[in-house]
């Protein structure tokens, strides 16, 4: 894993996906760990030909497990401290997925709707989709929650381009205006 870099007050992250570009407008104070880390993850190139493996619709868009198992398994150790919710995960909003607290690590999703709920359970935006939502609501959403994590984690694009070829995924993902 890179060492973790201090992201800029504001910045923007550029997604260009198998369905268009989409872009993020990332502000640090909203949760300063989390926008130091979505901006570790893109500097490394850890999104670089990530797939967007689970969507559900009216709800969320999640991605972030790299495609190289060696890569997703340096990243799935390297846990990060919750930040406070000073933010809603409102339609838009980027956040980062959890499996309890503290343990934040690669895989971020961007809601798809009112998910306000989600503030009361720990789940702090650091960015917002500011150009291409449609982009994002267009991506190929058939598998629903199919796809194992385990089994991304573990087996990368491969498991994925064999068993779920229809996913978009990100091709490149940069930091820039």
């Amino acid at each position: 894993m890179p060492t973790e870099e201090h992201a800029p007050a504001t910045y923007r992250a550029n997604f260009e996906t198998t369905k268009g570009t989409f872009a993020i407008e990332v502000t640090r104070d909203w949760a300063p760990l989390g926008a130091d880390r979505f901006y570790t993850l893109i500097k490394s190139g850890a999104f670089d030909g990530a797939r967007f493996f689970r969507i559900v619709p009216n709800f969320v868009v999640q991605f972030g497990i790299p495609g190289d198992p060696e890569v997703a398994r340096q990243w799935r150790s390297a846990r990060i401290q919750d930040d406070p919710v000073l933010q809603s995960n409102t339609k838009g909003m980027v956040t980062f997925a959890t499996s309890g607290p503290n343990t934040r690590t690669s895989q971020v999703f961007i809601s798809l709707g009112k998910n306000d709920f989600l503030d009361r359970q720990g789940f702090a935006p650091f960015g917002k989709v500011v150009e291409g939502m449609e982009i994002v609501e267009g991506f190929y959403g058939g598998y629903g929650e199919s796809p194992d994590q385990g089994r991304i984690q573990s087996e990368g694009t491969a498991y994925l381009e064999k068993q779920f070829p229809k996913l978009d995924h990100i091709v490149r993902a940069t930091v820039g205006a």
